[in-house]
């Protein structure tokens, strides 16, 4: 094994160690300490990654958006990127997605950033060009972005877990919302979704 892919398989290790002691311990015990001792590798070797916790928090947001924009770029290759309102129909789906991961890392990660809202920056980035990608493929840019955002309000308060509804409840408004995505009437079939650098909803 080369050095490169055994630096990266360390990183790795530590970031899968930061996620498990966040959803395991809670933030407050996130430390460079506890992720070498989670993790099997040196404080050294955790350091030289990540020099902070403030630098851990940020390689969990970047993971965490990589991973759903993987997600994403996956789901709009199944149904075909050109086809009419396939953006907004992979956000709402990426969004029903993010709901199965560890509320606690999601939690965690919010605390951190509370600290520093300057770690959000790179969300807000793909944020904004996901809603001009929403816009861009409608015939009815308000309405799909109202649905985009009633997505993510099932989303949000699911992971806050104040959302009266049921899991059922919940997964038939979000179907709903994907059926009212595919509507011809929602977008302009000349026109194929602008999606930016393709970065996924958190």
């Amino acid at each position: 094994m080369d050095n490169a892919t055994r630096s990266e398989r360390s990183r790795q290790a530590a970031i899968q160690a930061a996620l498990a002691i966040i959803a395991r311990d809670g933030p407050g015990r996130l430390t460079l300490d506890a992720i070498a001792r989670e993790s099997g590798i040196s404080k050294g070797g955790v350091m030289h990654h990540f020099r902070t916790k403030e630098a851990v928090v940020k390689a969990l947001l970047e993971h965490l958006t990589e991973r759903f924009g993987k997600f994403t770029r996956d789901y709009l290759a199944g149904i075909g990127p050109d086809r009419p309102g396939a953006f907004l129909e992979a956000q709402i789906a990426t969004l029903r997605e993010s709901i199965a991961t560890p509320h606690s890392a999601f939690f965690a990660i919010l605390g951190a950033v509370a600290e520093n809202p300057d770690l959000l920056s790179i969300n807000r980035e793909a944020e904004a060009e996901a809603l001009e990608a929403v816009k861009a493929e409608a015939a009815d840019p308000e309405l799909a972005v109202l649905r985009w955002m009633a997505a993510r309000g099932l989303h949000i308060t699911t992971l806050l877990g104040t959302c009266p509804l049921s899991a059922e409840e919940r997964d038939r408004l979000f179907d709903r919302l994907i059926d009212d995505a595919r509507s011809p009437a929602l977008a302009k079939t000349a026109k194929p979704p602008s999606r930016g650098r393709k970065r996924g909803a958190a």
